[in-house]
């Protein structure tokens, strides 16, 4: 009888140090893991802003969307919605939040759309992907792809250079997708062709790809088909829209700290 204990409670020993032994296990595995990024700098009006959270909300509330999460290998993802502005100044709103029914969708749209928003000073693009490539590296998912998903209306003005910052993503497997949001007329510290901007300084990655906004009208639906895209993945299917190996970039990528630059110095 007593060896009989005895021998239970050493398998029983052994098997808790199995256990303690077995490396750390990723919470869940996702068919995605997206950084919803979000300009909050002062050129956004409120006006601009109130779409674009509109927008983010009624992406997640589409049934297309649940379909197109529900047909991924996993049926699965893992998104967080941040907001940023300066280089300093970047907020997780929404943190991350596995989305596998259509009851964690709504409930992840209810969240965007019920957040005060607020305005800052300055655009750091190259903060916002240093933020959202720290946030892929603490989300505690296993993710079959990692995107993130860059919204703004102006070049990098602040922080360290937009194309470092992307470089040392994608060298991480990391796809960075854009909205350039072209809704006024350039200003002082504008750009006239952003979206180009964002194809040859800001996105990149395996079928890396911007939707452009060009009109109010467009907002909303040009959201709901950008996040549609990465979640079903079907921009895998697109030619690359960066190729540095055939063609170099003529864009000036550092076009915003210039202006701001000769902004002060005049």
């Amino acid at each position: 009888m007593v060896r009989s204990k005895l021998t239970h409670l050493a398998a029983g020993l052994a098997l808790l140090w199995t256990c303690l032994a077995l490396p750390a296990q990723a919470e869940s595995e996702v068919d995605l893991a997206l950084v919803i990024a979000v300009d909050i700098s002062f050129s956004m009006d409120t006006d601009e802003q109130a779409l674009q959270r509109e927008g983010f909300a009624q992406a997640f509330r589409s049934s297309q969307v649940h379909d197109a999460i529900r047909n991924g290998m996993l049926g699965k993802i893992a998104v967080t919605y941040m907001e940023w502005a300066g280089s300093p100044d970047q907020k997780v709103i929404v943190p991350w939040t596995i989305l596998d029914n259509p009851e964690s969708l709504m409930a992840f749209a209810d969240k965007i759309a019920s957040t005060p928003l607020r305005r800052a000073q300055r655009t750091s693009i190259s903060g916002a992907i240093d933020f959202g490539v720290k946030l892929l590296e603490n989300s505690d998912v296993l993710a079959t792809r990692q995107v993130i998903d860059v919204s703004g209306d102006g070049p990098n003005n602040q922080g360290r250079g937009v194309v470092q910052a992307r470089d040392e993503a994608l060298a991480k497997g990391i796809t960075i997708n854009g909205l350039p949001i072209m809704l006024r007329k350039p200003g002082y510290l504008d750009i006239p062709e952003l979206d180009v901007y964002y194809k040859d300084c800001v996105i990149g990655g395996q079928g890396a790809f911007t939707v452009p906004v060009r009109e109010r009208d467009q907002f909303i639906e040009a959201i709901k088909t950008k996040i549609l895209l990465e979640i079903a993945n079907l921009m895998l299917e697109l030619p690359p829209l960066i190729n540095r190996i055939q063609s170099a970039s003529t864009t000036n990528c550092l076009a915003g700290e210039m202006q701001w630059r000769d902004r002060w110095s005049n």
